[in-house]
């Protein structure tokens, strides 16, 4: 079985305030083109199809072709799953309907939650569709406290290997924070308040091919478990990234073979750096049609400078300058933002009570934060 994974779309996404679902198009032609040319028998999408829970109409309205053109076109079965971005119960519309035609949606954790059986030349291959998990979520469906995003996915993985052959092939998609996984800062939406939100890559060892979604960055964390990373640059932390998907070979025995297939976006983002006369005088024409951050190292201010400089770059989308912040202030902000919102209520709390939080006050802050996290998404 040839299976193609992608993940991450984030269709509706707004950059800087420019709306990038025409570019979000044209990658997705790119992997259907793929699609067709390694004759694929399965595509997976693992993950944060939209980038918030009540996604923009023209952002449905792309899914909706997208996945007219796998499933009908093509007749490529689709299995897809909800990410930390997805409202499940949105996605979930039509799951039943949907299946029939080879579109296999999991936008909600259910507590009977069965793999997808498929056939190859060589058998029975089980598809367990792993969709995002909150250790809430486990718990209320499970009956047993689930503490971490770890257990939260134990539980999942359990209730598939429980009804899958000693054996057979197995195959996984999940969306999840692999501990030791490269993060891109600014990128990727921290999955819960509190630091218990990796999971082991052990909790995979089961399955001949794990595909994953919730990071960006493209990354093999062992051969048969990988993020095919997202289907654009959606960060200027991520301006030196190749974004692509995977093409996976499952043999009889198991085995697979991999290989990274990159998508060239229609506009690539970059980050420029210098005087402003200078890139105003000279201009740096292979990135004349980049997406944009300029940072202008002047020691004054210069009038209009971002519509002049638009005149040899158009697309623009910050500009600032390296002088106006302080080194000390920038660490400290970047000091902050590398911090949770548990982190920065603790210090808030620290600071006005003169004392540090008990480990009963924060256990209730982990369950009242990330209960707000789980009403926000399914909003």
């Amino acid at each position: 079985m040839r299976i193609l994974h992608t993940s991450d779309w984030h269709l509706g996404r707004i950059f800087h305030g420019l709306h990038l679902l025409d570019d979000q198009a044209l990658a997705l032609e790119q992997v259907m083109a793929a699609a067709r040319e390694y004759r694929v028998d399965l595509i997976l999408i693992a993950g944060d199809i939209y980038d918030r829970s009540v996604p923009p109409t023209e952002a449905v309205n792309l899914l909706d072709e997208t996945l007219q053109q796998m499933v009908l076109q093509l007749k490529i079965p689709v299995v897809l799953i909800s990410g930390n971005h997805d409202n499940p119960d949105r996605l979930n519309f039509g799951q039943a309907l949907f299946a029939s035609s080879g579109l296999y949606v999991y936008g909600q954790v259910t507590r009977d939650a069965k793999p997808l059986v498929l056939q190859d030349a060589f058998g029975d291959v089980y598809i367990c569709p792993l969709p995002y998990c909150e250790p809430l979520t486990a718990t209320e469906l499970s009956g047993e406290k689930q503490h971490t995003h770890e257990e939260a996915l134990k539980w999942q993985v359990a209730q598939m290997l429980a009804q899958i052959p000693a054996g057979a092939r197995k195959v996984a998609l999940a969306h999840v924070f692999l501990t030791g996984a490269q993060t891109t800062p600014d990128s990727e939406r921290p999955l819960a308040a509190g630091g218990a939100t990796t999971v082991s890559i052990d909790c995979f060892k089961d399955f001949a091919y794990t595909a994953l979604g919730h990071l960006h960055a493209a990354q093999a964390n062992s051969y048969n478990v990988r993020y095919s990373g997202s289907l654009l640059k959606y960060s200027f932390a991520e301006a030196s990234q190749k974004k692509g998907l995977q093409i996976v070979d499952l043999k009889e025995d198991g085995a697979v073979e991999v290989e990274t297939v990159y998508l060239t976006a229609p506009h690539e983002l970059a980050v420029l750096k210098g005087e402003f006369q200078d890139l105003l005088e000279n201009p740096r024409l292979e990135a004349a049609q980049d997406y944009l951050q300029v940072v202008l190292t002047d020691q004054a201010p210069i009038l209009d400078a971002k519509h002049r400089l638009e005149t040899v770059y158009p697309n623009i989308l910050q500009l600032g300058y390296e002088r106006l912040q302080p080194r000390e202030e920038a660490q400290e902000t970047r000091q902050r933002k590398g911090l949770t919102t548990e982190d920065l209520f603790e210090a808030f709390f620290r600071e006005t009570e003169g004392t540090d939080l008990t480990d009963q006050e924060k256990e209730l802050l982990h369950q009242v934060l990330n209960e707000l996290a789980a009403e926000g998404r399914n909003a």
